[in-house]
């Protein structure tokens, strides 16, 4: 059986927002995310969903149990801010120092309490268990790895998540098959190069120039 649940969504659009620029206005860096953590808990708990929180350090998970379930399908946000100093002026402009949600990560914690609200609502229509991830410290510190090794994917038969894309047109989802959407990753590259005297380049090998050549090789790529 399938559900209408725009009207309910319609219905929570205003607590969504005001969610995601609260998450906005405190934002926590990586394994630091307890003010977050608790704001998530406290309201998945409203939601009637079980909470488990410390998941990963500072993540949180909320199970909803329905009575149909059988598979656990999750579902995933992330929720840790980047070192960056917030210029602009906006009403819910971050109030910590050096630190703000410039990679929509205050998005995602919203987007899925709203999802979590709306699917609690609806938990006897649903025919499968749904579990909901918050991922702390998503932004290069291995988050993930810390909630995998506390056991968040036990029993999980699928995972989604999905990321706010700013060049996305308004109303719309970008949904596409094979990998999206590259990550970064820090890496050492060692050029050794030969000495020699100014006067006769000939006999030397320059790493610089060689370091040039490599960075400007791998950006046109």
């Amino acid at each position: 059986m399938s559900i209408n649940i725009l009207p309910e969504v319609s219905e929570i659009k205003d607590e969504i927002i005001a969610s995601r620029r609260d998450f906005h206005k405190y934002p926590e860096l990586g394994f630091k995310e307890h003010h977050t953590a608790k704001v998530i808990a406290e309201k998945l708990k409203s939601y009637g969903i079980d909470v488990n929180t410390g998941i990963g350090k500072t993540g949180v998970i909320g199970d909803l149990q329905c009575k149909k379930g059988r598979k656990t399908i999750a579902l995933r946000a992330d929720m840790d801010a980047l070192p960056i100093q917030e210029t602009g002026d906006v009403t819910f402009k971050s109030e910590n120092e050096g630190v703000m949600h410039a990679c929509g990560h205050d998005g995602h914690m919203a987007m899925l309490l709203g999802a979590a609200k709306i699917l609690s609502q609806n938990k006897d229509n649903l025919k499968g268990n749904i579990r909901f991830i918050f991922q702390p410290a998503e932004e290069g510190y291995g988050g993930a790895r810390y909630m995998i090794a506390d056991g968040c994917l036990k029993n999980v038969a699928e995972i989604y998540g999905m990321h706010l894309w700013n060049y996305q047109p308004y109303g719309e989802i970008g949904v596409m098959s094979g990998s999206v959407m590259a990550a970064a990753d820090i890496f050492d590259i060692t050029i050794k190069g030969i000495g020699g005297h100014g006067a006769a380049p000939q006999g030397t090998v320059d790493a610089i120039v060689t370091a040039s050549i490599l960075i400007m090789n791998l950006q046109t790529k």
